[in-house]
């Protein structure tokens, strides 16, 4: 069973840089990512809106990975800012892997 956060969930919706809302996961940053990721980002979002930690955490290496190219947001249909929302998630991670709040 998966570990809600709403912890996570709350900081998500807190952050300003974060609008992963209104991606409705047509996969397409997904098909043109260079990394050829098929869980960032439209996944990974989700998970992080829904607080479900464990599956955040468990794409820590793909997060950081990321070249943020922006290529994924290039043709979203949605004006979804990938790089952006990627870069929170890695400003919250820090935050709480690292402690440093």
């Amino acid at each position: 069973m998966p570990k809600v956060s709403s912890k996570l969930a709350a900081r998500v919706k807190e952050t300003d840089e974060f609008n992963a809302e209104a991606c409705y996961h047509c996969g397409t940053c997904t098909a043109l990512c260079p990394m050829g990721y098929e869980v960032l980002p439209r996944k990974l979002f989700r998970d992080a809106m829904l607080g479900l930690e464990d599956q955040v955490k468990e794409n820590i290496p793909q997060i950081y990975s990321c070249l943020l190219c922006r290529m994924c947001e290039e043709n979203c249909p949605q004006d979804v800012h990938i790089a952006e929302n990627v870069r929170a998630l890695r400003k919250l991670i820090n935050k709480e892997e690292f402690e440093l709040m």
